[in-house]
C-alpha cells in the first residue's frame, strides 16, 4: 500500500474510531437489521413517591434495557450544603457487560428506599445510566426533586446552575484570548517526542528540494496540518451535536485505531533504517522532486504530523479545547483551525524565512546517520503504543500487534523479490490489517483494567475528613506520563499528600468512561489531562490546576489550602 493512500486511510480511521465504540449502536439483535432505540426518558421512567417517613423511587425499565447498579448516584443538599442520607436497592442480575466487565444490573424494574432525609427542605439528586441490549447506551442522566418533609410535597426541578469560568457565547477579547491559546498550544505540540521527527526530515527535504521554493512547500505543508485539524474537529463536533458524550482523544479510546497508529510509527521506524524506502513523493529525503509530487508530500506531511500528534495536549490547548466544546460549531471548527495554525507556524516560518535553512550542512552522510538516529524514537513511540492496547486489550491484544508487525515486515521483504512475490506481500499486508481491525474490535472480556469511574467516592472521602487529589489520565497520554513521571508518582509528592492529609484518586480515560466524559465537561474541558484538588471542606471550592504540573506549584497548593 502506498504510503500517501495510507496516511489518508489513518486520518478517516482516526475521525471515526469512536464511533464504533461505546455508543455504536451496530452490535444489534438478531433479526433487526436496523434497530430503533427510545429517548431516555421512555427507556426509563421513574417515580418518587413517600412510604411513611421515607421515600421510595421506582424504576420502570423498558424490556431489552437495563440499568446500572454501580452507576446510581443520590445525593442530597441542604441550602448548598451536602446532607447525609441512607439508601437501600434491591439485589440486580451479574451480567458481563462489554463495557464495565462484570457488573450488577437491573432489567424490568427495581426500587430505591431512601431514609434518613433531612427534616426541613431538600434537594435530592439522582444519577442513572443504562443500555441498551442491542449495543446503545446513554450517557449519564441526572434528575433533581424539590422535597418539603413537613408537608410531603415532592417537586421536579432543573438541575442546578453551575458556575462556568467562561461564556457560553464568547465576547470578542475572550475568543481572541482563547485563539492565541490555541495557536500557542499547537506550536508546543512540535515537540512531542512522536511529531518532532518527522517534522526534522521534512525541514531537511524543504532544504534540499530541487523544485518548487520553501515557502510553497511550507504552505502545502501548513495546508494538511489546518485542514487535518477542522476535519478532525468537524467529526468531533457533529458526534457531540448527535448526543454522544466524547472529547478531545475520543480516538485513541478504541484499540484498534491505536493499532494502527502504532504500526503506522513501526513502518516508519523501518523506513528511516533502509529496510525499505518510501518514494520522493512523500519524505523525499535528498531526493528529486517534481512541482506535484513535492507538494503532495509536503501536503501530506502535514496531515500525518497531525494524525501522531493526537496522543498529546499541549499547554494552553486544554483551556482552548475545553472553550470550544461550549461553542457553537463555527466557534469550535475556528478554535481547532488555530491550534493547527499554531503547529503549521513554526515550519512555515522557516520556509518564508530560510536563513535557517541555508545554514544546515550541504547533503551527505550526515543526512543518513540522522535520519536512521530519528527512528529509534518513532520505534519507541510504537512499542508505547502496543502497550497502550495490550493495557486496553490484555495481552492477547499485544501479541494481535506484534503478529501484525510480523506480517508487515514479511510483505515489505516479499515485495522485492518479483511480481508473485508482491502478490503475497499485499495478502500479508491484507492479513496484518484484518488482525488489528477485526481482532481488536471485539468487547473486552476478563480485563482487569476495565473499571469506572465512580465520582461520588470524592464526595465519601471529603465528608469523611480527607483532601482529595483527582487525576484524569489515559495510558495513551503523553503529557499525562511526563506529569505522573516528573511530579505525581514522586516520593516527594507522595510524602506531601501523606502529610496534608490528601487521597490520590485516579480517573482511567484510556477507553471510554461515560462517568469522566461528563466529569470534563463539567469543568469546561474536552481533552485530558485533568487535575482538581477537592479540599475536606465541602463548602470549599475545587481547585482545578495548570496541565504541566510541577513538585513546586504542588507543594505550594498543599501548604496554603491545608
Amino acid at each position: 500500500m502506498k504510503p500517501l493512500l495510507l496516511s489518508l486511510i489513518f486520518l478517516v480511521f482516526g475521525v471515526n474510531a469512536h464511533s464504533q465504540d461505546f455508543f455504536n449502536a451496530t452490535p444489534q439483535s438478531f433479526g433487526d437489521s436496523n434497530p430503533s432505540f427510545l429517548p431516555v426518558e421512555q427507556a426509563y421512567q421513574s417515580d418518587l413517591q413517600w412510604n411513611n417517613d421515607n421515600l421510595l423511587l421506582g424504576w420502570q425499565i423498558t424490556e431489552g434495557y437495563y440499568l446500572y447498579r454501580e452507576r446510581f448516584q443520590l445525593s442530597a443538599s441542604v441550602d448548598g450544603k451536602p446532607a447525609a442520607i441512607s439508601t437501600r436497592f434491591e439485589p440486580g442480575k451479574v451480567k458481563q457487560d462489554p463495557y464495565f466487565g462484570e457488573t450488577e444490573v437491573y432489567y424490568h424494574n427495581t426500587s430505591i428506599a431512601i431514609s434518613d432525609i433531612p427534616s426541613q427542605p431538600f434537594t435530592l439528586s439522582i444519577t442513572s445510566q443504562g443500555c441498551a441490549d442491542a449495543g446503545l447506551c446513554y450517557p449519564p442522566q441526572t434528575q433533581h426533586y424539590r422535597i418539603d418533609p413537613i408537608s410531603q410535597l415532592i417537586e421536579k426541578t432543573s438541575a442546578p446552575k453551575k458556575i462556568s469560568p467562561l461564556p457560553a457565547t464568547a465576547d470578542v477579547p475572550t475568543l481572541w484570548l482563547i485563539l492565541i491559546f490555541a495557536a500557542l498550544g499547537g506550536a508546543i505540540l512540535n515537540l512531542m517526542p512522536c511529531v518532532f521527527p518527522v517534522l526534522g526530515l521534512k525541514v531537511l527535504s524543504f532544504a534540499n528540494a530541487r523544485s518548487g521554493s520553501p515557502a510553497s512547500h511550507g504552505i502545502a505543508y501548513s495546508a494538511g496540518v489546518v485542514l487535518s485539524f477542522v476535519a478532525v474537529a468537524g467529526v468531533l463536533v457533529a458526534l457531540q451535536q448527535a448526543g454522544q458524550a466524547i472529547g478531545w482523544g475520543f480516538q485513541l479510546q478504541t484499540p484498534w485505531f491505536v493499532a494502527l497508529l502504532a504500526s503506522l510509527f513501526f513502518v516508519l521506524s523501518l523506513n528511516l533504517l533502509g529496510v525499505f524506502e518510501i518514494g520522493g513523493s512523500w519524505m523525499n529525503i535528498g531526493g528529486d522532486l517534481s512541482r506535484q509530487s513535492g507538494y503532495s508530500g509536503s501536503f501530506f506531511t502535514g496531515v500525518l504530523a497531525t494524525v501522531v500528534a493526537s496522543p498529546c495536549t499541549a499547554p494552553f490547548m486544554g483551556t482552548a479545547v475545553g472553550f470550544a466544546a461550549s461553542q457553537t460549531p463555527a466557534i469550535s471548527l475556528l478554535v481547532f483551525g488555530f491550534i493547527g495554525i499554531g503547529m503549521a507556524l513554526p515550519v512555515l516560518l522557516l520556509t518564508l524565512f530560510p536563513a535557517g535553512l541555508r545554514r544546515l550542512p550541504k547533503p551527505g552522510q550526515w543526512m543518513i546517520t540522522l535520519r536512521q538516529l530519528l527512528a529509534f524514537p518513532l520505534l519507541a513511540t510504537a512499542v508505547w503504543l502496543s502497550w497502550v492496547v495490550g493495557r486496553q486489550t490484555g495481552a492477547n491484544g499485544m501479541a494481535l500487534i506484534l503478529s501484525a508487525w510480523l506480517l508487515i515486515g514479511f510483505g515489505l521483504w516479499l515485495y522485492r523479490q518479483g511480481l508473485a512475490a508482491k502478490i503475497l506481500a499485499i495478502v500479508a499486508y491484507i492479513g496484518a490489517l484484518s488482525l488489528m481491525l477485526i481482532g481488536l474490535n471485539k468487547p473486552i472480556e476478563n480485563n482487569a483494567n476495565v473499571t469506572g469511574f465512580d465520582s461520588s467516592q470524592i464526595q465519601r472521602l471529603r465528608e469523611s475528613g480527607q483532601n482529595v487529589f483527582l487525576d484524569v489520565t489515559a495510558d495513551w497520554c503523553i503529557t499525562c506520563a511526563a506529569n505522573e513521571a516528573l511530579v505525581l508518582h514522586t516520593d516527594t509528592i507522595r510524602a506531601a499528600f501523606i502529610l496534608h492529609n490528601v487521597h490520590y484518586v485516579t480517573a482511567d480515560w484510556t477507553r471510554y468512561d461515560p462517568a469522566i466524559t461528563q466529569l470534563l465537561a463539567d469543568y469546561q474541558r474536552n481533552g485530558i489531562p485533568l487535575y482538581i484538588y477537592f479540599p475536606a471542606d465541602l463548602s470549599a471550592s475545587p481547585i482545578v490546576l495548570p496541565q504541566v504540573l510541577s513538585k513546586s506549584m504542588l507543594l505550594r497548593l498543599l501548604e496554603e489550602s491545608t
